[in-house]
């Protein structure tokens, strides 16, 4: 009996040949598990698919290397509240919106594909800090497996697009279709999955004329849950708030304070949390030994009184500080 695996099976067993990552690789396993014909003349490669997600797993979970990895130049330590690749079409202006906000210095030209290798920068917003990612042009025709691996390693996605391009709604529609059809999925609710990361975009260059019509129609061809920031490299508008919507809904995080009892909080270097995370998991993220013995913490901040004493389940918000009792 012939297997007879259909064009969406053999794209994802290109992928995994030309997979970089463990990362890369266990996608594209799994995409040819999901897209596997399942009868029994592909019994045999089925059970061997399932062995090989398997064993790349134990891997991955025991930290086991196998042979020596080449070009790790894409792999960028993370650092800061979170890291965020900034992905767009040709002279869409990422490098611009990098060398605004960071100190990073990237080439910056007015021919397409200048960038071609990712650039890290980090960028301070009020009083954290933010690593973005340059990344090489996502087009057909540049596009390479460590470009999809370094998104999917991020903590989520910059959407850039050119505000004053009258081809803006082709290359937005292009491009989501293009990560599509290479596992990155854009998703802004709920869990995800290895392939889905949460997006934002900014329409750089609103600046110039038409922009405001142009950012607009953008609105309607993006999905509905990816929100557009309008911003311009050049002038600095609209940077601020970019960086504001990153931190709080890109990465999803909150500043925390805290201090001892009886001394003032350092409002300069504020602990980094999720949004949603209780006092108990703040103690968690400070320190192990005061999450164990944590009996109530006092807070000063949104929905509360001041020093109102509080569970170890209270749900912080951003701005608060808390004063642990163990």
């Amino acid at each position: 009996m012939s297997a007879n695996v259909g064009p969406e099976y053999l794209a994802a067993q290109k992928k995994y040949r030309e997979a970089i990552t463990d990362e890369e690789k266990l996608a594209a396993l799994e995409e040819m598990l999901a897209t596997i014909p399942k009868h029994k003349a592909t019994e045999k490669m089925q059970a061997k698919i399932k062995r090989k997600i398997s064993q790349l797993k134990k891997e991955m979970r025991s930290g086991k290397k196998g042979p020596k990895q080449q070009r790790e130049f894409y792999r960028i330590d993370k650092e800061g509240a979170g890291q965020v690749v900034l992905v767009g079409p040709p002279n869409s202006g990422k490098s611009s919106i990098l060398k605004s906000v960071t100190r990073a210095d990237p080439e910056i030209a007015e021919y397409p594909f200048t960038t071609r290798m990712p650039l890290p920068g980090m960028a301070r917003w009020d009083n954290v800090q933010i690593q973005l990612v340059d990344m090489p042009p996502i087009a057909p025709e540049n596009a390479r497996p460590w470009m999809w691996a370094t998104i999917r390693m991020s903590d989520g996605i910059l959407l850039v697009f050119d505000a004053g391009d009258d081809d803006l709604l082709d290359h937005a529609e292009n491009l989501i279709l293009f990560m599509d059809e290479n596992n990155v999925r854009i998703r802004n609710q709920g869990e995800l999955e290895f392939t889905e990361k949460r997006a934002l975009c900014a329409a750089n260059k609103c600046d110039l004329p038409g922009s405001e019509t142009r950012i607009e129609l953008l609105r309607e061809v993006l999905p509905e849950d990816i929100e557009v920031i309008p911003c311009s490299a050049l002038t600095g508008e609209g940077l601020n708030e970019l960086m504001y919507h990153v931190f709080f809904d890109l990465l999803g995080k909150i500043r925390v304070y805290t201090h001892p009892p009886g001394k003032k909080p350092d409002f300069h270097e504020p602990f980094i949390l999720n949004k949603g995370s209780t006092v108990l998991e703040a103690a968690e993220a400070i320190h192990k030994e005061i999450a164990e013995n944590l009996r109530y913490a006092r807070v000063w901040g949104k929905g509360v009184f001041d020093g109102q004493m509080v569970p170890r389940d209270h749900v912080l918000h951003d701005g608060d500080v808390v004063v642990f009792y163990t």
